[in-house]
């Protein structure tokens, strides 16, 4: 009797102590009548929850950002020099130079649209361009007047004072005028008053 009580202790062990797996089961019949037959009954296991260790998370990558294009415009100016006029004057003396009217410069306006691309330039396209301000022209005056010499009154040709007159004649001789030169005097150009009787250069000799 004993022995029986413990059979069938071992067979409510085996067949309900185990949740999982493989294990032995003996018929309570069988035990009864002092028999014992064993057969294997296999358990399924309990499913398992959350991610096996042996998994390999995904990667993703990370989009690049666009480019940020962006215009602007802008605008500029750049200089117009002025242009430079000559003109004659006859008061002024020959040589002479006058600035009449002072040159300036002018200047114009420049619009240009400009690209930037993440805050860097990277093109620049003059679309427009006009005169802001009208360069003026210098005018300079040059002299064309020449001075006449005054005259002193006596005849170039001689050295020494020979009068401008229709006739010279020296003093004493048989000429009649109606002006008269004492001698001697050098003849340096012309002896256009036949001064210089034996033509050696000297006039009035005697």
């Amino acid at each position: 009797m004993l022995c029986l009580r413990a059979a069938f202790i071992a067979v409510a062990v085996l067949g309900f102590g185990v949740g999982c797996g493989t294990a032995d089961y003996t018929e309570p019949a069988a035990v009864a009548a002092g028999r014992v037959i064993t057969k294997t009954v296999t358990v399924p296991a309990a499913p398992t929850t959350g991610t096996p260790t042996s998994a390999v998370p995904e990667t993703t990558s990370t989009p690049q950002p666009k480019p940020v294009t962006t215009t602007k415009s802008v605008v500029g100016y750049s200089v117009i020099p002025f242009k430079k006029k000559t003109v004659t004057d006859g008061d002024l003396p020959k040589g002479d130079k006058e600035i009449r009217t002072p040159g300036a410069n002018g200047s114009r306006k420049l619009t240009y649209e400009v690209t930037y691309v993440d805050g860097k330039q990277t093109a620049k396209k003059l679309i427009r361009q006009e005169v802001a301000k009208q360069p003026r022209s210098q005018v300079t005056a040059v002299g064309t007047k020449v001075e006449k010499a005054e005259s002193s009154g006596c005849d170039p040709n001689y050295s020494g004072c020979v009068p401008i007159a229709s006739d010279v004649d020296c003093s004493g001789g048989s000429g009649n005028g109606p002006e008269y030169v004492a001698g001697p005097v050098t003849v340096t150009g012309s002896d256009i008053y036949r001064l210089d009787a034996d033509h050696d250069g000297v006039g009035c000799e005697d």
